[in-house]
């Protein structure tokens, strides 16, 4: 079986992620093409599409969840995300174990006596009335049923796993500020999501399967399952294994992939990027070693944004003011900064919309 090194896997990576080339494609497109964009940060999806897309207008992003066409909710990994609004009414039900076990992995002792039956009945019945609410507000509607309960606790169950929820505009809009009002996505996109499958082949799982891969792969099913949050979907993988193709890693695991996905040359150049917080490109898989060195896999998780040079993480990055700030990880060459300092200035005229260029690339 053919083995796959870590820059043939990097290179796999940006070209699946469109960060080896931006792509000429619209930005709801390339919302469905990565699956969504992690959005706990309301602003850093903003700066993932203009680091993959070539002709990105920030408004464009804004149109769109106004328009309900994409949506802000937990899904993956119980992490809020901004996907679109077919793939969350596709994809939910099949998370719905999944979040549930999540919130009580958090909550357990807090909930232990709480029928989740009927919490979640009591909180449809709370939100029938169409009016978009915050966890503070639902948890008081709720709470005189389960008074020695943890608001808290109550809350994140019924928003982040129960009750299917999006939160509403103006949270997520380009430079808006505004706290999260939930409202359930049946009532916000006019349907209920679709029920999940339990046939033995999981179609749900298949096809999230095959949309990982072709934002992700080649990976592992621990990598699978690390994006997800899901265990690993086994039967999916099972069902479709016949249709994908298989690597190994340089640790021995077994890789998997679609046939004809991109797979670069691992010597192609890889220009400097600037990669929002919690970037799926680095927290999609179990091992981040194709692009992150595990001597900075913290900052993956700590909320810090990255630069990537040639394809890997090679610094940390800040606004200060009106001025990009890059500070490195490790020592550039004269050439590695010119285009860190280029691409920082890049960066700097679509946050200020071209009101500063000012970029700093700081000594090791």
């Amino acid at each position: 079986m053919t083995v796959l090194d870590t820059r043939t896997l990097g290179r796999a990576t940006l070209a699946r992620q469109l960060l080896l080339d931006r792509a000429d494609m619209p930005a709801l497109d390339a919302v469905a093409h990565l699956c969504g964009l992690q959005a706990q940060e309301p602003q850093e999806p903003f700066i993932g599409l203009w680091s993959r897309l070539r002709a990105f207008e920030p408004g464009t992003l804004s149109d769109l969840l106004v328009e309900r066409r994409v949506v802000r909710t937990h899904l993956m990994r119980r992490t809020v995300h901004l996907v679109t609004a077919d793939d969350v009414l596709a994809w939910r039900a099949r998370h719905d174990a999944m979040l549930r076990q999540r919130v009580l992995g958090v909550y357990r002792r807090d909930l232990d006596g709480v029928d989740l039956d009927e919490l979640a009945v009591a909180g449809r019945e709370t939100m029938a009335d169409g009016e978009p609410r915050s966890m503070a507000e639902l948890t008081r509607a709720v709470a005189d049923r389960w008074p020695e309960v943890a608001p808290r606790a109550l809350g994140e169950m019924l928003i982040a796993a129960l009750v299917p929820m999006a939160q509403l505009p103006p949270r997520g809009l380009w430079r808006t500020k505004g706290g999260v009002r939930n409202l359930p996505l049946s009532t916000w996109l006019g349907r209920e999501p679709d029920p999940s499958d339990t046939a033995d082949s999981d179609p749900v799982g298949q096809v999230l399967l095959r949309r990982y891969l072709a934002a992700h792969g080649p990976a592992a099913t621990a990598d699978l399952r690390a994006w997800s949050g899901l265990a690993g979907l086994p039967a999916a993988v099972a069902a479709a294994r016949a249709e994908l193709v298989s690597f190994r890693d340089e640790r021995g695991r077994e890789l998997l992939d679609l046939p004809d996905a991109p797979r670069p040359d691992p010597d192609t150049p890889a220009p400097v990027r600037f990669l929002p917080a919690f970037d799926n490109a680095i927290l999609g898989y179990q091992d981040r070693g194709r692009i992150i060195d595990d001597d900075h896999r913290g900052l993956s998780v700590a909320g810090e944004r990255v630069v990537l040079v040639d394809g890997r993480v090679a610094a940390t990055w800040t606004v200060e003011e009106d001025t990009v700030v890059a500070r490195p990880l490790r020592r550039f060459s004269r050439a590695e900064r010119a285009e860190v300092a280029e691409e920082g200035r890049a960066m700097a005229a679509f946050l200020s919309d071209k009101a500063s260029e000012r970029v700093r690339v700081e000594a090791v």
